[in-house]
């Protein structure tokens, strides 16, 4: 490749393939580190780090660190920022910068190199070798962070003791952890992940471990050890706010300037919009404890140089060299926390590769000789084993009536349903649970339907995952548990009809010997569904197949862009209707797209425009992970970058946020007290608007609950699961699970207790005994149950619509009755302001789409 103008040749042809690049900066030049020093920093130098991404849509992301050093030289600092620039301009300026500072480093930066980096005194050589000095000196250690752990070195020093973190002393013999009495389980458990590595590469994985907690001194061997260190035990002083870093984080006011050469032109910042940065100029947005420097896309290389200049004095001039972070990004390549900080900011278009487009590529690649592959059709995948039993319910004023098994493919979008699919997946009793609701059902069907579903799915033997969904935005996984499906207008519930009864304008019902059209669609052969649209031609489109019924007379109608299993589906459904008509199948009228008789548009209502493109599913969303905590009553998230099965921690609740649907993972020592509650975090996290394109509608995207230790294969296919994991899943905090993997001792048995509440009062007419027989077996397993004890006393009931409703299973007085040893987050979990919004029409339910993990 031939050298770039103003790119230094180390830095051609990087960010082919997924990974980390890291180089060192000696002198004017870039030296490349060898895999086997990734993660191996010296506080005398500065080093650029490229991190590459392949995403599920198949393009590369790349993110560039440049990371200095506490005792680097400032030429070098200012050699490593031009060098970012020159290694973005070498990816095309698609990257996105970000300034590291040794102690300060970003949570993502931090994630490449788990469990944790050490920074070591010193300059970097390229003639170092290692020496086992190392392990013949005692070290100490500052540890803190829940997610990625944050170490660093401090003095072999009693004085360096305090409450808030975790510290490790390395010794020749023996490795000791003292944690802090304000520290968090989770950053005791990290700081053993530390231990773990140092044992390994500093001790050659022979080494004992002792623990000491702050406070506790009584008969523990350890702890005697421990302080023998330090001459004998002394008090550790009470710790003391830092209030500089206390001041920085509460500031909220924002700066813009743009940069005028080498000067900032301060702008307003009253309210910020997408519209006030141009193309052709580099802004800095100051806002407090971040500064993003925003490069036009026009601005030419020389002047993004310069704007790094500017941003370095900007930065010094503040007093702010060594904390908050530093983004630099290119026009296009936003990251959703700068987009945040604007008004109205236009979400990114996706472009779509269409499959005509593919062909044609892949016809001309065979034209010149290249033997290249047909791309096949877009198949699902096996999210969920075939061989399950399925139950449908439909939900009625606060009660459920089971459907027969002819009724339960056929549903209606003025209704609501619960729907239970029980299966078994590697010998493992499973059950999925969705509250679907129609288009057109009504708020208190909507509402009562996920109480009820939650309820329910206590009452069950074997793991269960709820899931809460509406018409039109299902995914895949809700098809997969049925073999065909209709989906009708009209409703069969006395709510539904009562609201019709109370409204003027004319509501369409399904009539079997009147005319209705269907929409044909399905993800395989024996997984298809005909959905009752509009009766007007503009409900057509070119990609799918459609059913049109004028009484007894039938029509078929395949699109031009249409595919052949697709054409064998609608002959599948042909036969699937006319079960329903309970009549043998009549002939009916095959119509391609261009050949109707009248009579086709007549019933239609005459002929009219209709969408004639390509329909192609887009690229899935690359998942991301969040963890959820409360403070003050307020909801907050926050972001766990390069995530794994290690970080869902039992202490916690976790989003796994998939684009259209959203996971939302309880560990048993959450404090989490029930499914429905953890629905309600997944509607507050996309009220939160915390996505990659901001703000998302609940109506348009499936939120799922699921418990720890009963992962469902369909959740556990996001990570490389080891089930060996799961073994402990009910044993002990984090911290202790780790403790005893590390030791090799067995971790102590006894199951933690969940939140258990008592099930409000039922009011007359209600029932707690089971629905069914295999309710009523399952039922002394289910009361031993842990999780979703709030509602453990109430049973979904199969009974007349005019049975009055269940109590809803949670309310602020049943929080406000939590046990003293409930924590904190639970007891404020979802104060009754927020109760009211996550129930409001506008958010009755979560749905989602068929974007799936590839």
């Amino acid at each position: 490749m031939s050298a770039m103008k103003g790119v230094d040749d180390a830095f051609l042809g990087v960010g082919d393939r997924p990974g980390l690049e890291i180089w060192c900066i000696m002198g004017t030049s870039v030296v490349p580190i060898a895999k086997s020093l990734h993660g191996r920093f010296y506080t005398g130098n500065c080093y650029i780090i490229l991190s590459t991404d392949e995403l599920k849509s198949r393009v590369r992301r790349h993110n560039v660190h440049y990371w200095v050093g506490k005792e680097a030289k400032e030429e070098h600092c200012v050699i490593a920022s031009d060098k970012a620039v020159e290694l973005d301009a070498a990816l095309g300026s698609q990257a996105v910068q970000y300034r590291e500072m040794q102690g300060e480093e970003s949570d993502e930066f931090l994630s490449y190199f788990r469990p944790c980096i050490i920074p070591v005194q010193g300059s970097f050589s390229s003639h170092w070798r290692r020496s086992g000095e190392e392990s013949d000196q005692t070290t100490m250690f500052r540890c803190e962070g829940e997610h990625v752990a944050r170490v660093r070195e401090v003095p072999f020093s009693r004085t360096s003791l305090d409450h808030m973190a975790a510290f490790i002393v390395d010794t020749p013999l023996k490795i000791f952890l003292f944690s802090g009495c304000n520290s968090s389980t989770q950053t005791r458990a990290k700081a053993l992940d530390v231990i773990k590595h140092l044992r390994e590469n500093r001790h050659c994985g022979r080494c004992e471990i002792g623990t000491i907690e702050d406070g506790k001194l009584v008969g523990d061997s350890d702890a005697g050890e421990f302080w023998n260190l330090f001459g004998g035990y002394a008090p550790i002083p009470r710790d003391v706010p830092d209030a500089a870093n206390g001041e920085l984080i509460t500031t909220t006011s924002k700066k813009l300037f743009w940069i005028n050469k080498r000067t900032l032109a301060p702008m307003d910042t009253h309210l910020l919009d997408r519209e006030m940065l141009n193309s052709n100029r580099s802004y800095i947005l100051d806002c407090g404890s971040e500064i993003y420097l925003w490069i036009g896309i026009t601005t030419l290389f020389s002047e993004r140089k310069t704007s790094i200049i500017v941003l370095e004095d900007y930065v010094r001039s503040q007093g702010r060299s060594s904390i908050g972070h530093t983004v630099i990004m290119t026009e296009g390549h936003e990251i959703p926390n700068f987009k945040l900080q604007f008004q109205h900011w236009p979400k990114n278009i996706v472009q779509k590769l269409y499959d005509a487009g593919r062909e044609k590529v892949a016809a001309i690649f065979k034209h010149q000789g290249y033997d290249v592959a047909e791309i096949p059709e877009d198949k699902p995948q096996q999210f969920i084993s075939s061989n399950g039993t399925l139950k449908v319910w439909l939900v009625d004023r606060g009660s459920v009536t089971l459907l027969c098994a002819e009724e339960q493919e056929q549903l209606y979008n003025g209704d609501c349903y619960i729907v239970q699919y029980s299966y078994v997946e590697d010998g493992k009793d499973y059950n999925l649970f969705f509250a679907w609701s129609g288009q057109n059902s009504v708020q208190e069907d909507r509402v009562a339907s996920v109480s009820l579903m939650s309820s329910m799915a206590d009452s069950v033997k074997g793991p269960a995952v709820v899931g809460q969904v509406s018409e039109a935005k299902e995914p895949e996984l809700f098809f997969l548990v049925f073999k065909s499906l209709i989906i009708f207008k009209g409703g069969r519930s006395a709510a539904y009809k009562n609201s019709v009864l109370q409204k003027s304008d004319k509501t369409e019902w399904y009539q079997k010997d009147g005319a209705a059209l269907f929409r044909v669609q399905g993800l395989r052969h024996d997984c298809a569904r005909a959905v009752q649209v509009d009766l007007v031609a503009s409900s057509l489109n070119s990609s799918h197949c459609y059913i049109l019924q004028d009484g007894d007379s039938f029509f078929t109608w395949t699109g031009s862009l249409s595919s052949p299993s697709e054409h064998d589906i609608l002959d599948r459904m042909m036969n699937t209707l006319f079960c329903y008509f309970l009549q043998p199948r009549k002939q009916s009228l095959l119509l391609r797209e261009g050949s109707e008789p009248e009579h086709f548009w007549k019933t239609l209502g005459g002929i009219s425009e209709y969408s004639k493109e390509k329909f192609v599913k887009g690229w899935p969303a690359d998942p991301h992970m969040y963890t959820c905590t409360f403070q003050q009553c307020l909801f907050k998230a926050k972001e766990v970058f390069s995530f794994s099965q290690d970080d869902l921690a039992t202490e916690e609740t976790l989003i796994l946020d998939c684009g259209e649907e959203i996971y939302v993972w309880v560990g048993l020592h959450s404090g989490v007290a029930s499914k429905e509650h953890a629905l309600d975090i997944g509607k507050m996290f996309l009220q939160a608007g915390i996505a990659q394109d901001g703000r998302r509608s609940i109506v348009d995207t499936t939120v799922y609950a699921v418990m720890e230790g009963d992962e469902p294969p369909f959740f556990t296919s996001f990570f490389n699961w080891d089930s060996s994991k799961q073994v402990a899943a009910v044993l002990g905090n984090s911290f202790e699970r780790k403790l005893a993997m590390l030791k090799g001792i067995s971790p102590k048995l006894e199951a933690p207790e969940r939140i258990v509440r008592r099930s409000p009062s039922r009011r007359p007419g209600t029932s707690s005994e089971p629905t069914t027989p295999e309710q009523k077996q399952q039922q002394p397993a289910a009361a031993r149950r842990t999780f979703g004890s709030a509602s453990a006393g109430k049973v979904a009931n199969e009974r007349s619509p005019s049975a009055s409703p269940l109590t809803p299973s949670w309310s602020p007085k049943s929080r406000a009755s939590s046990s003293p040893s409930t924590p904190l987050v639970a007891r404020r979990l979802l104060p009754s302001t927020l109760h009211g919004a996550a129930h409001a029409p506008s958010s009755a339910a979560a749905i989602g789409s068929p974007a799936r993990r590839r």
